[in-house]
């Protein structure tokens, strides 16, 4: 766009610093906002914040979709979804996993399978990915359902089995290794999406020169390369259909945290 980009790494608060900052900008175009599912969905509904989580923005793109993988500790003894649900079923309660924080995909996701595949699972919260992956490894968990760029070199040498994929189709990174939905759990596979997104107000006609811009960025096979090798998927989507997936995930997620208990009080 022959002009300079600041990236400015706004963290803390489950992700509402840096989103409230943006939901609170100028709508001028020049203040854009990457995020995901817990800036613009999750921590809204859990807790009580200054801003709308979706309302607040003028959605442009979903620059990512990253699908999770179900994946086991060899120590489990399981190979196979099948397998899985077999030491369920005669175990019950025995049955652990790590996720890298309450509320987020990793946690989000195999709580939607566990009510689906209606199987006891004990959740084990850490504070981040890497202390979560470092457990399982260690077989401290047996389970977790993980980014597939942090799991598939241990997936590849055997140290950690995958189970099933989150994807809306197989993975190139490991095509011998089926989704949710065709093990019959479709609807319960959690991705951590990224999405580009203004302040509310901002113009249409900026967000569809930003939304062009991007679509450039999109064709490009480094680009492309980047999203391969990190197992994430391109969903091209118009801004309206971006902000249509936003509100479609907040549907799904209300109706999840309210089975688990985790709405924020009205």
């Amino acid at each position: 766009m022959n002009q300079p980009f600041v990236v400015e790494s706004k963290a803390g608060g489950a992700a509402t610093i840096g989103t409230g900052y943006v939901a609170r900008a100028k709508p001028d175009g020049y203040t854009l906002l990457i995020s995901t599912s817990a800036g613009h969905v999750v921590t809204p509904l859990m807790q009580k914040i200054p801003y709308d989580g979706i309302a607040d923005f003028s959605f442009i793109a979903v620059v990512a979709n990253q699908p999770n993988v179900l994946v086991a500790h060899p120590s489990l003894g399981v190979s196979n979804l099948k397998e899985l649900m077999t030491y369920a079923q005669k175990n019950p309660g025995a049955l652990n996993y790590a996720s890298a924080g309450t509320g987020g995909a990793t946690h989000l996701g195999a709580e939607a399978f566990a009510q689906a595949a209606k199987i006891s699972m004990t959740h084990v919260p850490y504070g981040g990915a890497a202390p979560a992956l470092k457990d399982l490894l260690g077989g401290q968990v047996q389970l977790g359902m993980l980014n597939l760029s942090a799991t598939r070199p241990f997936i590849e040498e055997g140290r950690l089995k995958a189970v099933a994929y989150g994807g809306t189709q197989r993975t190139p990174l490991l095509p011998q290794v089926p989704t949710m939905a065709e093990l019959g759990y479709g609807g319960t596979a959690t991705a951590t999406w990224y999405s580009l997104a203004a302040p509310k107000g901002t113009p249409p006609e900026i967000i569809e020169t930003l939304h062009k811009a991007f679509e450039g960025v999109s064709a490009d096979p480094e680009w492309q390369k980047v999203l391969a090798n990190q197992g994430a998927e391109q969903l091209k989507l118009t801004p309206a259909e971006t902000t249509a997936f936003v509100q479609k995930d907040k549907a799904a997620m209300q109706q999840l945290l309210g089975t688990l208990g985790l709405l924020a009080e009205k």
